[in-house]
């Protein structure tokens, strides 16, 4: 049955581009619409489908000429095809075991026995459809071994049938590719007890320095000064990235339509039907072709809004929805991981349900693959906040995005360390995500502890200057939860990669291993550390003198005040760096907030300290769509603007005399009108 079907899957699926591949050439697939399309319209599909290397139902299919199930059961009994709905064929009747019958998603085909009798269901995209008319025309015999089906049905089938094996791979692939890599529960115990003890010792000795200096003379300016070489070290390394040059954008020929690669698009979504009419109309406005996309929606069992949301809004985008099953712990990378066997792009990208990324944006992930060689695994494009007026919480935020994401994780790219990704707009090789075990579904922040698994296993990633904006937190329970997450996150994820040092350090290399103490473990440790230092200040000030010769220790004022001063500095540094590459130097100002910000950090990491110790897999959700101001909306607005003006400008001075004569006026003058129309159109989209 195996070598049955691979021939099978062979002729159909794998041969190389024939004749009828040419752009212009014959499109067999056609043939059985001619009764149900307009000959215009399936000539300019023809057309298309020649351009983009695809067949030309693909094309229809995407303009939304036909649905899917129409065209294949049209196809159907045109070629005298059996057509399979696969609702009430049972289990028994497919002998794929539940992970092979899991991965015919990918492939999009999967094979039924029925009294000795095999047949290959198939769900075709791409080039699929043409290859099986022109293997049907020259034997058309094969008609009785194989049946049609939509993606989307045989999606159904496979979910309920092997809902098990979608459990197993969601929650258990990464422990069974490399166990020492994952944070389940029953890893943590050692890592927890460690950072017990760490910040038992941390608070001793930071809270209680007269103490500790009575009995341990010396102890305690020995432990401030390990702990400041290490704070030293975490902004040496920020200095260090900020101080090369940014690389140039990439200049590289962009690729042709038909070079160009399925490309997946990946979202997970909870309690999001706010959000899903801009995020499905920000795909929309991407600037790849729309039958070579595929976007996949992540959903919980228990949210019923969202898929409405999703059907309502999606119009003929591609779309497809994932429920990811109720076992194992509530978290993105787990609805990521369900969705991941579904994919069948060569590259995929993950978005959340607030992002609006600039639509050349796949194309230029696509340049850095093409320039970066097979180990590049990942691209992080740059994130951006769009709702900066909305506080000075959403202001610092901006200012902390563009120093990490315009100024830090390139720097770290430039010097080939590893990198801690953001949570969206990583675009990867699916080959190579798969490879690696997909992501950590017991991680919550999945997004760093992958960057750092993907250099483990020897890939590189980097970064493109391309924006993705976002909507960040403006009030501060719901900030105060996503920073919980985060810095819980990165506890996590250093407690897992340093299992075995030593293994780590042979991986990672030196600079590697060091980057990854700094970048991920140094975040943690910095907020942790840092109201020590100010309370140790504050006891330093207000403790009386214990002797004569007691008192306020200048060496050990000196270290604690010097080494919070400097982390205000580097980091206000980083975020004026990033904000001046960006242009919004209007909102440095919020910088002198500093010292504020990193009390609430400080928070924030001490909160998630013990959510790590008590509740380590609670996912504490971002509501997103509350935000109050837009720069996408606001740059819309003054664009519109500024074209008005300069249409009316332009229309005057055509209509006076000795400028463009009378015909030439009104001709100019009905141009600009249309164009007036069309940018009116073009922003009311982008606003909405």
């Amino acid at each position: 049955i195996p070598a049955a079907a691979g021939a099978a899957a062979g002729m159909f699926a794998a041969a190389k581009p024939g004749l009828n591949d040419r752009p212009g050439g014959d499109c067999p697939e056609l043939t059985c619409l001619v009764d149900i399309v307009t000959a215009e319209r399936l000539a300019a599909a023809r057309d298309r489908a020649g351009q983009l290397g695809i067949g030309a139902d693909q094309v229809l299919i995407a303009q939304g000429a036909v649905t899917v199930e129409a065209y294949l059961r049209a196809f159907a009994r045109y070629f005298g095809v059996g057509f399979e709905p696969l609702d009430g064929v049972p289990r028994s009747l497919c002998p794929l075991d539940d992970c092979r019958l899991l991965a015919a998603t990918t492939h999009g085909m999967l094979t039924l026995y029925d009294e000795e009798t095999l047949t290959l269901v198939i769900a075709p995209r791409g080039l699929a459809a043409r290859r099986i008319a022109t293997a049907l025309r020259a034997s058309p015999a094969l008609a009785r071994t194989i049946r049609l089906t939509t993606g989307e049905r045989l999606n159904r089938f496979v979910l309920r049938h092997a809902a098990a094996a979608l459990v197993d791979h969601a929650v258990h692939a990464l422990g069974r590719r490399c166990s020492s890599m994952v944070a389940a529960p029953r890893r943590r115990r050692r890592g927890a007890k460690w950072l017990v003890l760490a910040a038992g010792l941390l608070a001793l000795v930071q809270l209680a320095p007269a103490a500790v200096e009575q009995i341990a003379p010396g102890l305690a300016l020995a432990v401030a000064a390990m702990l400041d070489g290490l704070f030293a070290a975490w902004l040496g390394l920020r200095i260090l990235a900020a101080a090369g040059r940014p690389r140039p954008a990439c200049k590289s020929a962009p690729c042709e339509a038909r070079e160009l690669p399925t490309y997946s698009i990946v979202c997970a979504l909870y309690q999001e039907a706010s959000s899903v009419r801009n995020l499905l109309a920000a795909i929309a406005r991407l600037d790849y072709p729309r039958e070579k996309l595929q976007v996949i929606f992540a959903l919980e069992p228990d949210d019923r809004e969202t898929p409405a949301a999703i059907e309502a809004h999606k119009g003929s985008l591609p779309v497809t929805c994932i429920c990811a099953p109720a076992e194992g712990p509530r978290t993105k990378p787990k609805a990521l991981n369900a969705a991941l066997p579904f994919v069948h792009g060569r590259f995929l990208v993950i978005y959340d349900a607030e992002d609006r990324p600039e639509p050349d944006q796949l194309r230029r992930a696509l340049q850095a693959f093409a320039s970066g060689g097979e180990r590049l695994a990942c691209v992080q494009a740059r994130l951006a906040i769009d709702n900066t007026r909305d506080g000075w919480l959403a202001r610092m935020f901006t200012a902390e995005y563009a120093g990490h994401f315009d100024v830090f994780l390139p720097g770290l790219a430039r010097m080939g360390l590893p990198l801690p990704l953001g949570g969206s707009s990583n675009h990867f090789r699916t080959a190579i995500l798969r490879s690696v075990g997909g992501w950590d579904a017991y991680n919550v922040t999945e997004d760093a502890d992958l960057g750092i698994r993907l250099a483990r296993f020897g890939y590189r990633t980097t970064t493109i200057a391309s924006t993705t904006l976002e909507e960040a937190p403006a009030r501060l329970p719901a900030w105060l939860r996503q920073r919980t997450r985060w810095f819980k996150g990165w506890m996590m994820t250093w407690i897992v990669h340093m299992r075995d040092p030593r293994r780590l350090l042979r991986e990672l290399g030196l600079a590697g291993f060091a980057a990854f103490q700094l970048a991920v473990g140094g975040n943690a440790f910095a907020a942790l550390v840092h109201p020590l230092f100010v309370m140790a200040l504050i006891a330093q000030y207000c403790a009386p003198p214990a002797g004569p010769t007691h008192g306020p220790s200048p060496l050990l004022l000196a270290l604690c005040g010097g080494t919070a001063l400097a982390g205000y500095l580097v980091s206000g540094l980083l975020g004026l760096m990033g904000l001046a590459r960006r242009g919004w130097l209007d909102s440095a100002w919020v910088l002198l907030l500093m010292p504020l910000h990193w009390l609430l950090l400080s928070l924030a990491a001490w909160r998630a300290f013990f959510q790590l110790l008590r509740t380590p897999y609670a996912w504490e959700k971002t509501e997103h769509g509350l935000a109050k101001t837009s720069r996408l909306a606001e740059d819309a607005i003054r664009s519109l603007t500024a074209l008005e003006r300069h249409l009316t400008h332009f229309m005057r001075t055509a209509r006076q005399p000795g400028g463009a004569g009378p015909s030439g006026g009104s001709f100019l003058a009905k141009r600009s009108a249309n164009a007036n129309t069309s940018a009116r159109c073009r922003a009311s989209s982008m606003l909405k």
